[in-house]
This record gives structure tokens, sequence and C-alpha cells, in this order.
């Protein structure tokens, strides 16, 4: 409404200053012309009016323009309110510490009562959501930079205030899975202070390190929300913390805890999830990082399953290489005797057992051939080819009967699992027989005798005309 006064007020002035400026114009071109005796000195204040009036008018303009470019249309009556900023509430860890530690101190540790009394509060857990596991984890909010309590309440319920057995400390596990199913958006929080905690475990004393690990233990096997496994065991691998043997102790409390009431499988997928499963060694300190070392450590702690698991696995990794080596060798067709030298020493370095060697020879073969999609006569001409190549090599390892025998079952079952290899079988181990890789007596005894069944009607029905032809020749002489 002023706006609009404003502007008609102008608009009356603009109006004026013109009429004036024409009449002052023209009465002026009118009194030159009437008389010419008029002096000097009028002309020159005509002219000074003149330049007044055409330096103001340019002013009177803009100055209209202006006015008329930032009205706003509006409605009468209506009041324009302004906008309050948004106004951050300043932190306040401190209150928030207390008020959690009064909740337990009033219920004097019941946690029931706690989580009932926790629920119907009105703090801010989302913003404080780290301190309040602090509360729960050592009864009081930690100092900058470290594990220890800072200023301020405290109480004596936490978890490092526990004794240092599962009967003590799964009640906690407990509450805080039923806070965490009332607040989900803790869950984050709680990753965020047990990475925290354990990057930290030289700040700790030994027995608090002990319940934090039965804690973490227990954790797991009650599926507690929010502790990924990778949250536990990656932070664990500081290289402080591992040389110092505190890690190594750690995991060993962890196991066997987690063992009382979890199969070793079990124990195995969450060292998976927490790709630690073939990392085991990296548990132990640098100066006693071997394989003997964890073995005995582990099995005066009474978890010999964990070490044969360790040492199957090793194993294991060790069979994988020497097939990669292997069947490298065999796909760039290296000279035979280099590849019966290579594989003799991979073999004494991993001090392998006869019978597993004969068994990744053959698969370090067969993993060079070149297969064909569907034509079954390529495939059995490239099996056939492979084995008269490197035959020379299977005989070096198959030097008595049992392993013989070995390979006739590795065969056997390869076979079986292939189906492109089905109806090879009889023509592989006849051409073994002829390479002087398998004796006629181990072929005759898997014949008659054989105990894997896999296959076996159809393989033995398939190798009778070779076994009758054996038998024949065998009688003759």
């Amino acid at each position: 409404m002023y706006l609009t006064t404003y502007k008609n007020r102008m608009d009356t002035r603009v109006k004026i200053v013109i009429t004036i400026f024409y009449c002052v114009t023209n009465s002026t071109f009118i009194a030159s012309r009437r008389s010419s005796i008029l002096c000097r000195k009028r002309e020159v204040e005509e002219q000074s009016i003149f330049v007044h009036l055409s330096l103001s008018l340019p002013l009177i303009f803009s100055t209209y323009w202006f006015m008329s470019s930032k009205e706003k249309p509006t409605l009468g009556g209506t009041r324009i309110k302004t906008r309050k900023r948004n106004i951050a509430a300043p932190l306040d860890p401190a209150a928030f510490s207390d008020a959690v530690v009064l909740i337990y101190l009033d219920n004097a540790g019941d946690l029931e009562l706690v989580a009932k009394a926790i629920e119907s509060s009105d703090l801010n857990f989302s913003r404080y959501g780290d301190i309040f596991f602090e509360v729960v984890f050592i009864g009081g909010r930690t100092q900058t930079g470290s594990v220890k309590s800072d200023e301020g309440e405290r109480h004596p319920y936490s978890i490092i205030d526990c004794e240092p057995n599962r009967e003590a400390i799964l009640p906690s596990v407990v509450y805080i899975q039923k806070i965490l199913r009332r607040k989900p958006f803790l869950i984050k929080n709680l990753e965020n202070v047990t990475r925290r905690f354990l990057q930290s475990l030289e700040l700790f004393e030994e027995s608090e390190r002990k319940k934090l690990a039965i804690f973490t233990a227990l954790a797991f096997s009650q599926k507690l929300s929010g502790l990924p496994a990778e949250t536990v065991f990656q932070p664990l691998l500081k290289d402080n913390l591992v040389a110092k043997g505190i890690v190594l102790t750690f995991v060993t409390d962890f196991f066997n805890e987690y063992l009382v009431e979890n199969s070793l499988d079990d124990l195995i997928a969450i060292l998976r999830r927490g790709k630690m499963e073939d990392k085991l060694l990296d548990f132990l300190p640098p100066t006693k990082r071997t394989t003997e070392c964890f073995s005995e450590h582990f099995t005066n702690a009474g978890l010999t399953a964990l070490v044969e698991y360790n040492e199957k696995k090793i194993f294991e990794v060790k069979l994988k290489e020497i097939k990669e080596v292997l069947t490298s060798q065999v796909t760039e067709e290296i000279n035979i005797d280099e590849v019966i030298e290579t594989v003799k020493q991979q073999v004494k370095d991993a001090k392998l057992p006869e019978i597993e060697v004969v068994r990744v020879i053959w698969d370090g073969i067969m993993d060079a051939v070149q297969w064909s999609g569907k034509n079954q006569q390529q495939n059995s001409n490239s099996v056939l080819r492979q084995v008269k190549t490197w035959a020379p090599l299977l005989n070096t390892f198959c030097s008595n009967g049992k392993m013989e025998m070995e390979l006739m079952y590795k065969v056997q079952m390869q076979c079986y699992e292939d189906a492109k290899l089905m109806k090879v079988f009889p023509e592989v181990v006849r051409s073994l027989y002829e390479l002087d890789v398998l004796a006629e007596d181990t072929i005759l005894h898997w014949y008659r005798k054989g105990s894997n069944p896999k296959g076996r009607q159809t393989f033995v029905k398939g190798l009778e005309p070779f076994v009758n032809w054996l038998e024949e020749a065998e009688e003759e002489e």
C-alpha cells in the first residue's frame, strides 16, 4: 500500500517538472522574438535554467524507473513474515552421558529396568549414539583419544566391570540386542565404538581385553546386529598390536568362547566373512609366524580342531600352487625333464604325501587340455594325446601298485564327473597300460575289487573287452 502511494506521488511530480520545462522553453523563445533589446544577462539566466533542468530530468526519470522496477505485488492487509534462522542446539555430550549413567544408578544396574527407562526417555540418542555405547562398555564417557573414563558421572555396571565369564557378560549382550531392536539407528554407533576399542586394545588391562573378547564372541553367537565380521578382525591387524601378542591372546579367548556353543564350521564362516580364513597366521607376531608356532599355541589352548583345519588349509594352498605351476608348464610345452624336476622340488618343499602328488599331477595335465564344446571325438583325441605326451611324468610318481591304483581312481572320478569323458575311460586306461604307467595287476584288481562306486558299473562294462584280452593273454603265458 505504501509503495503504491509513493508511485502515484512520483508520477504527479514528474508531470509538473515536464510542464515547467516546456513552459519555460516556450516563453523564452517567444520573449526573444518579441524584443531584441533584452540584455545579455537575460539570455545567460535562461541558459542556466535550461542546463539545470536538463541535468535534473535524467535523475528524476532514473529514480522513477528504479522505484517501479523494485515493486513487488502484494496482497492488501497481509503481513509479510520473515523466515527465522535454524538455530542449532549446542553439543552437550557430558550432560547426555550423565543422564544415561543416572538411569543405570537409579535402577541399580538391572538391565531389564534400564532398557525400559531408556526406551521411555527423551534423550537424543541419534546425536550421542557413540557416547551411549561408551557408557555401556566402560561405564562413562571416554576421554578424547583414550578409552579411559572422562570426568563426570560413572556407573559400576559396565561390561568391563563384569566378571570375565559368559554368565556375567551375556546379559549385556541381550540388553544391547533389545536396545538395537527398539533403536536400530544405533547399529552404526555400536560398530564405530567396537572398532575404536579393538584398535586401542593396548590401552586396556589384560582382564579388560579378555572381557571384550568374551563379549565379542557372545555377540556373534547371539547374532547381535551391528557387528560385521570385518569390523572385528580387520582393526585387530594393527602392526603394534600383533607384534606385542595382544591380538593372538584376544583371538584365542574369542575362539575358545565362541566354540562353546558353536561348531568349527560356524567359526570358519565368521573368519571367511572377515576375510581371515586364509590368513590365520597373520594373528601371530612376525617372529612366530610359522605353521609350527601356530599349531603349538592353539594346541596348548585346547583348539586342536582349529589346528587341523589350518594344516588342511595350508595343504590345499600348496596343492593349488603346484597344480597351477604344472598346468602352466604343460600348456607352454616345456621340456618334460624340467617339469619333472620342478614337481619333485615342490613336493619336497611342501612335504606332500605321494597320493596327493599323483592326484595333483593328473589334474594339472587335464587342466591344460584344450576342450571342444561339442565334438566328442576331438575331446577324446585331446585327452589321449595329452596322456601319451606326459606319461613319463605320471610314470615317475606312480612308483608302486598303491600309486597306480590311486591314479585309476582319479581317472574314474574325473570321467564320472565330466560328462564329455564318460566314454573315454576305457581308452585312457588302455593307453596308460600301453605306456607302462599302469600295470596289468592294477587294472585287474580295480576291475574285480574296485571300491569306488561312482560310475563303476558303466566303466566296468566299458572296460570289459580290454580286461578279457588281458586275461586271455595271461592264460596263454
